[in-house]
C-alpha cells in the first residue's frame, strides 16, 4: 500500500493524502500459482493416461516393446504384487477371472486381452490368469512391458 500527497493540495487537509494499492506482487503470486497448478494437473492427467482406466499401479517388467494396435474390443488384466487382479477398472477376485473372460468372449470372440503384471507377480499367478483367458476361447493375449533404462 502506498501513502502520497495528492498534487496541489493544501499539506493540511485531510484530501491531502491518498492510499493506492499496488496489486503487482499479488498478481505474480497468481501467475505462480496457476503455473503450479498446470504442470500439476498435466503430471496428473499423464499418470492417469498411462494407466488406462484402473487404479491399480504396477511395476512392468523391462523388455523388448513392440506396440500392438488398439482395438475397440480390448480388455486390460492387470495383477498387483500383493495378488489383487483388476480387468478394466474393476476389482475381480481370482476365482472369478474364468467367469469374467466367458462373458466377456459370449460378447465379443475377438478381444483383445492386455495382461500388466507387476513384475513381482509369481509366474504361476501370471500363467493361470493366461490359461483362464485361453480355456474360453480368447486367443487375442499380450503381456504389456516398459522399454528404457
Amino acid at each position: 500500500m502506498a501513502i502520497g500527497k495528492l498534487p496541489g493540495s493544501d499539506e493540511s487537509s485531510e484530501e491531502a493524502i491518498f492510499a493506492e494499492i499496488n496489486i503487482t506482487p499479488l498478481t505474480d503470486i497468481f501467475l505462480v500459482l496457476l503455473i503450479i497448478f498446470m504442470v500439476a494437473s498435466s503430471v496428473s492427467v499423464a499418470k492417469a493416461h498411462e494407466q488406462k482406466r484402473t487404479g491399480l499401479t504396477v511395476n512392468l517388467p523391462k523388455g523388448t516393446r513392440q506396440e500392438i494396435p488398439d482395438r475397440a474390443q480390448s480388455m486390460i488384466v492387470e495383477i498387483s504384487p500383493t495378488g489383487d487382479i483388476v480387468a478394466d477398472g474393476v476389482p475381480v477376485k481370482k476365482d472369478n477371472v474364468r467367469g469374467l473372460f466367458l462373458a466377456r468372449f459370449k460378447n465379443a470372440p475377438d478381444t483383445q486381452v492386455i495382461l500388466r503384471a507387476d513384475r513381482n507377480v509369481p509366474h504361476g499367478t501370471v500363467v493361470e490368469v493366461m490359461e483362464a483367458a485361453k480355456d474360453v476361447g480368447l486367443r487375442n493375449l499380450a503381456i504389456a512391458t516398459r522399454s528404457g533404462p
